[in-house]
């Protein structure tokens, strides 16, 4: 049965203030292209041309073009950086490597090579037992390129809500929302709990269809756009309620901005500072990455923009795998991973969506992006997937199901 597929959020233009744009024309059309001078230290792809935010939005980049945009988000918005620590976890060679599989998707015989082609695959990485089964670069990337996360850091964002219960920032679950935000009081947030924010159960009406201009997800692009702090809070704060706290499931990458927000809340620092603390420093991340902000020197976008390179988003599926001890201590509540990654209950329902992760089949749990973005754990197979796409829409444009592919990758290694 396919799963709906992740969220929406698309890169926005670079404001005017911190770069100098200018206009170039590729022969095959005319669509205006930013070009930022600013890379980042190392960046091998720091001069490429890139998209605008309505193209990557609405997917009408030209492929290359498309590929240089996807890891050169850094460029399109200010950012925080999440600092990596000094010691980088290794990843060895596994002895047993992944061999060339074949399946069935969709009706026809694949194999592994198809599936990088078809799928327009930009990365992927294979652990196995901690060891490095498989590592492919394609498009141009390679070991050192950053690559968009999109949804991908909700489920980031979501963690670090649970860490923040572990170290007592927030008290419980079922503590209301607005104790920690107390600009949500007298919203349609008013009543709703932690839980119930990380279920995406608030009852708060939303349409997350970004292809919709009039939808509540085009409106928070467009005050990503404005960059005007607090705007993206103020929206959320501004929609009505459709149901019930804790009555419905309704998909809102509007709804992680608000747990970005709570995690700043009640922990008295930038998302990006407890993220480099609590994961990027303890699970061994080689490079620094960087995180879209919603304002200069504002708020972190809580559902999107983190970009990072393909080893390092193997270290936290790693991270995860291990149960998020650190030096043989717990960094989350008990019980928190299984209850985050597995089907939850609500309004009667079963619904395959954990706090901002996704349950799949065989135990398996992911991060999803559009495009086609995945960190995939599979505890009982002890395997990570770390896996970068440039799919030509945001998505309904996998040739091969990916969950298959999963599950047979997951099979192939036995």
């Amino acid at each position: 049965m396919p799963r709906r597929r992740v969220s929406r959020s698309a890169p926005a233009e670079r404001p005017d203030w911190r770069c100098l744009k200018r206009k170039l024309f590729c022969a095959a059309g005319s669509a205006l292209l930013a070009l930022a001078p600013n890379a980042l230290a190392g960046d091998p792809h720091g001069d490429e041309p890139i998209g605008t935010v309505r193209e990557v939005y609405d997917g009408l980049l030209l492929p290359a073009i498309q590929v240089n945009t996807f890891r050169n988000i850094h460029r399109l918005f200010p950012t925080r950086t999440v600092r990596a620590g000094g010691v980088p976890r290794p990843l060895p060679p596994a002895a047993e490597t992944l061999g060339n599989f074949r399946f069935e998707s969709r009706g026809r015989r694949w194999d592994l090579y198809d599936y990088l082609s078809v799928n327009r695959v930009a990365g992927m990485l294979v652990l196995k037992d901690g060891e490095v089964a498989f590592e492919y670069y394609g498009l141009g990337n390679g070991p050192d390129t950053r690559w968009m996360s999109m949804s991908v850091v909700k489920s980031m964002t979501a963690t670090l809500v649970g860490m923040a219960i572990r170290d007592g920032y927030i008290d419980s679950l079922d503590d209301t929302l607005k104790r920690y935000l107390p600009r949500f009081a007298g919203s349609a947030y008013d009543g709703v709990t932690v839980r119930q924010l990380l279920q995406m159960a608030s009852g708060v009406r939303w349409n997350e269809t970004y292809t919709d201009p009039a939808s509540d997800r085009r409106a928070m692009l467009e005050a990503q756009l404005g960059q005007e702090p607090g705007a993206i809070l103020e929206l959320m704060a501004s929609l009505p309620r459709a149901a019930a706290p804790g009555t419905r499931w309704n998909y809102s990458t509007g709804e992680t901005q608000v747990v970005g927000a709570l995690v700043a809340a009640a922990t008295g620092r930038p998302v990006a500072d407890y993220l480099s603390e609590k994961i990027w420093q303890p699970a061994g991340m080689a490079s620094d990455a960087t995180w879209w902000l919603a304002s200069p020197g504002g708020l972190e976008i809580g559902g999107s923009g983190l970009s990072a390179t393909l080893r390092d988003y193997a270290r936290f599926g790693q991270f995860m795998l291990e149960g998020a001890v650190v030096a043989g201590e717990p960094t989350l509540p008990d019980g928190w991973i299984e209850a985050a990654t597995g089907p939850q209950r609500i309004g009667g329902e079963t619904v395959e969506y954990g706090y901002m992760w996704w349950p799949l089949d065989e135990g398996a749990y992911a991060a999803i992006g559009i495009f086609g973005q995945f960190v995939y754990v599979h505890p009982a197979d002890r395997l990570v997937v770390a896996l970068w796409s440039a799919q030509p829409k945001p998505e309904g444009t996998d040739a091969i199901d990916e969950y298959v592919f999963f599950n047979a990758l997951a099979a192939a290694l036995r």
